[in-house]
């Protein structure tokens, strides 16, 4: 009897449905923007997260007073101070304090997994952090890629190939699905120059054409921090 875990990979929310149930550990992933801004938050003292799906719920918790982010499309939504940049939860005001996010793909990923018994945020900023996480859990692990409005993206697929070449080469992990060879195999042809890789991506694009260059550089450095954070009764925590 194989004792091993799985790991595999998901490439969109819209797939989660032929995936659902079958992992305890499900590791969301939203490389340009969503995770990589909610790492940095974390990394930056705040206390917890409140994601969201929808604007309509983002601006009902902005009425009660709270810190709100709001993001479609790669912008921010007219009415928000902020959206999801990693810079704009490095600010002083934001330590220990709770803010509540939506965005276009990563908050809609949460959404759609919350009833899995764990469900943490991975991105290539805490990318050995999550990784070694990972490999002492003993658990089976599902990648969920956010992609871009229900469609695969190449900078969430790439990430989650990291992770699952990581674990499979502990030997205590493996994997069976196509999606998740597919995944791993893109990581390793892009893993030396990830910047230059992801160059003519479609959200890469997309966010340059936003002068988003600076926030595309800090989300595809890896290991600027060591914190996972972790949805706990609709809350995003640090673990």
């Amino acid at each position: 009897m194989d004792l091993r875990k799985h790991i595999e990979v998901c490439f969109t929310p819209r797939e989660y449905e032929y995936f659902k149930g079958e992992y305890e550990i499900v590791v969301v992933i939203d490389v340009l923007r969503a995770t990589s801004a909610i790492c940095a938050a974390f990394d930056n003292g705040i206390k917890s997260i409140i994601p969201v799906p929808t604007v309509e719920e983002a601006l009902e918790y902005q009425k009660k007073g709270f810190l709100v982010g709001a993001e479609r499309k790669g912008q921010i939504v007219e009415g928000f101070d902020f959206g999801n940049s990693p810079f704009s939860y490095m600010k002083e005001e934001f330590r220990g304090k709770e803010v509540v996010l939506t965005t276009t793909n990563g908050t809609k990923s949460l959404d759609v997994a919350k009833e899995a018994e764990t469900v943490v945020v991975a991105s290539f900023l805490n990318l050995d952090a999550i990784c070694k996480w990972l490999e002492v859990q003993d658990r089976n692990v599902l990648c969920l890629c956010s992609g871009w409005q229900d469609k695969f993206n190449l900078e969430d697929t790439i990430c989650a190939g990291a992770i699952s070449d990581y674990l499979i080469n502990t030997g205590n992990f493996i994997s069976e699905e196509d999606s998740t060879i597919a995944a791993k195999y893109l990581y390793l042809s892009a893993k030396d120059n990830c910047f230059g890789y992801l160059k003519s991506s479609s959200h890469r694009k997309r966010m340059k054409n936003f002068n988003l260059n600076e926030d595309i550089k800090y989300c595809l450095t890896p290991n600027q921090t060591n914190v996972i954070p972790i949805l706990k009764n609709g809350k995003l925590v640090k673990i």
